[in-house]
């Protein structure tokens, strides 16, 4: 076997825990979506990719341990996985697809490695307990809506590498009382601070 493909185990509401053989490079969409008992999983170094809204739904997932085979987190990834705390995003990973872990509302945590170079579209949207995040050189464009209603994130420091803060980046972050803008950038989008009372 060397694919778990599209919605596998989707809707698999009892299951609680699974291994994943070394053989399998790819998990496909929707793979582990609405696997609401999944606490835990590890992902083999076999594996290259996760395909779009692979654990979407996970609403007990606590723990995932990525290996360093992985190049991408797919849109929708972790979309909906309320009960991950903390994430550590291997140096392999360049890019985080778009709406990768919206409404992830217990994650305080997350180390973006210096190998990104992409956060997509809504990636932190409604990431509620987010508390401060460090963005990394690597990074050269940031989503529109990147962090909406992160509203715990008190204070963020753009990298020299941004040039473009684009529309509704930081929308309704009402925690935020310093950012740190470089000479780089040279556009602020439509309301992209809309909201940070």
């Amino acid at each position: 076997m060397t694919k778990l493909g599209v919605a596998c185990f989707s809707g698999c509401k009892s299951l609680t825990s699974i291994i994943i053989p070394n053989s399998v490079t790819n998990l496909g969409s929707w793979c582990f979506h609405g696997c609401t008992n999944l606490t835990s999983i590890t992902i083999p170094n076999s594996v290259t990719s996760l395909g779009s809204y692979c654990f979407r739904d996970c609403t007990s997932l606590t723990n995932v341990t990525i290996p360093n085979s992985v190049t991408e987190l797919g849109r929708e990834c972790f979309w909906g996985c309320k009960s991950l705390g903390s994430i550590t995003i291997p140096n392999s990973v360049t890019n985080l697809g778009s709406w990768c872990f919206h409404g992830c509302t217990n994650l305080t945590s997350i180390t973006i490695p210096n190998s990104v170079t992409d956060l997509g579209n809504f990636c932190f949207y409604g990431c509620t307990s987010l508390t401060n995040i460090t963005i990394p050189n690597s990074v050269t464009s940031l989503g529109s809506n990147c962090f909406w209603d992160c509203t715990s994130l008190t204070s963020v420091t753009i990298p020299n590498s941004v040039t473009e803060l684009p529309m509704e980046c930081f929308y309704g972050c009402t925690g935020l009382t310093n950012v740190t803008i470089p000479n780089s950038v040279t556009s602020l989008g439509r309301s992209c601070f809309s909201g940070c009372i």
